[in-house]
């Protein structure tokens, strides 16, 4: 079983964790991975996009000219959409387009997303994670403490003056656990873990 060292803000291993072999030494899973991040991206679509058809265009009502004798072809509205200013066919409308992906499908693509990361040692045990008061200097302070630029930050829900943070700080994200999803550990660089939140995270997974 191989471990991970906890890291503290000096730089130093502070102690040492266990890494499962059923989540950090399985076979490559890309396949699981895309699947999830497709599945992220459409649950997180508004399906706002509407065009207006022949009924809710305005105007119309009346019919242009009679329906023989004019020698020209006939036409009930003015909104038709063969007609300038008229609907959209076939147009888009409001609708869903999240789906659900098997939990199993889910847990297996964010344990090969982990396990890439450790591969390329960019998953870091942070020994402490803690900022004093809800301010973007504190968040800043503990990415240099740890030496991070584009990192997403794990911890557990008491934890609240990390989220406020950093917030505002480009390339960075600090999630509880229960917030942690595949999409934003591969947008981000280093994934940086308190120990109680990875602790929570391998009972989840396992």
């Amino acid at each position: 079983m191989a471990k991970l060292d906890i890291i503290d803000r000096s730089g130093r291993t502070a102690a040492q964790v266990d890494l499962p072999d059923g989540v950090f030494a399985g076979p490559a899973k890309d396949h699981l991975i895309y699947e999830a991040v497709v599945n992220y991206r459409a649950n997180q679509r508004q399906g706002t996009a509407a065009t207006k058809t022949r009924t809710a265009v305005s105007g119309g009502g009346k019919k242009p000219w009679r329906q023989k004798g004019t020698g020209r072809a006939r036409v009930g509205s003015t909104r038709s959409p063969l007609w300038r200013k008229g609907g959209t066919v076939f147009g888009p409308q409001p609708r869903d387009y999240s789906y659900e992906l098997p939990k199993k499908a889910r847990r297996g693509a964010l344990a090969a997303a982990l396990a890439q990361k450790h591969a390329a040692g960019e998953l870091l045990i942070a020994s402490d994670l803690e900022v004093k008061e809800p301010k973007t200097k504190e968040a800043v302070a503990l990415l240099k403490a740890y030496n991070l630029d584009s990192a997403l930050l794990v911890d557990t829900p008491e934890n609240a003056h990390l989220f406020r943070a950093a917030r505002n700080l480009p390339r960075v994200k600090a999630v509880d656990v229960a917030g942690l999803n595949i999409y934003d550990v591969l947008a981000h660089k280093s994934v940086v873990f308190s120990r109680r939140a990875f602790e929570a995270v391998l009972e989840k997974l396992s």
